[in-house]
């Protein structure tokens, strides 16, 4: 049973938004605690895996509209090859894939063994490792 009505939860809310600030990238509060938001202190309590994946949903769509917006032919890949792509920019950011003017070319020719190479002749796969041997082949194999 909830210890507030709907109607206080909001009044708390307007009163804690407007005593805490709100901060839209982390700071160090007073007590030296990393905090964001509306006074959350990072540090103790972290997040909860709802607030990560309330967090990953929005990052996925803000990817999703960079790529769609920077691959012209992103509509003719396959899902596991978008997939692939958006996992890239996710890690990259979307100007640094654009970087990969090698693979961008050859997925757009439809070659997807030359993508998958050029995405291993790269400092990006040398240092995700794993990561990036698992998306080539994902790329190649569409």
């Amino acid at each position: 049973m909830a210890l507030l009505s709907n109607e206080a939860i909001q009044l708390l809310g307007q009163q804690l938004k407007r005593h805490e600030g709100i901060e839209y990238k982390p700071y160090h509060c007073t007590a030296g605690k990393l905090t964001i938001g509306i006074g959350r202190n990072i540090d103790d309590l972290g997040i909860s895996e709802d607030e990560a994946f309330y967090l990953l949903n929005n990052d996925i769509k803000r990817v999703e509209q960079e790529v769609s917006n920077n691959i012209s032919f992103l509509d003719e890949l396959s899902d596991n090859r978008k997939i692939a792509l958006l996992n890239m920019a996710f890690n990259l950011g979307i100007s640094r894939l654009m970087k990969f003017k090698n693979m961008l070319s050859a997925l757009q020719q439809h070659d997807y063994q030359t993508a998958a190479k050029e995405m291993l002749n790269s400092r990006w796969a040398r240092q995700v490792g794993r990561r990036a041997e698992e998306l080539a082949k994902q790329m190649e194999a569409g």
